[in-house]
């Protein structure tokens, strides 16, 4: 099994939709195990500049993560289907075992 995290600013889209709704909907159509989008406190990325949305003052958005788990195959196709798309993100993936 692998698990996949993409890391990505809330205020992107991709077309009209915004990414977090767009990512949700392209990892269910391809039916993939389950995912769960977190919202970030902080976080910076290559610019090294900190997010931080919390701050009075902050226009900042908030730093977003999606996680998904599913079969080797299936990550790794539904990871080249959604580069073909979107180039924005940075994608983690490592194998991990499910506990039920």
């Amino acid at each position: 099994m692998k698990q996949a995290s993409i890391f990505f600013d809330k205020d992107k889209y991709y077309n009209d939709k915004p990414m977090a709704d767009y990512l949700i909907e392209f990892l269910v159509d391809r039916k993939i195990l389950g995912a769960t989008i977190f919202r970030g406190e902080a976080g910076f990325g290559e610019n090294q500049q900190i997010k931080r949305p919390g701050q009075l003052f902050s226009f900042d958005e908030p730093p977003m993560v999606i996680t998904f788990v599913d079969e080797d195959k299936k990550v790794t196709d539904a990871l080249t289907a959604l580069r073909k798309k979107v180039k924005t993100g940075f994608i983690v993936v490592s194998q991990v075992e499910i506990w039920k």
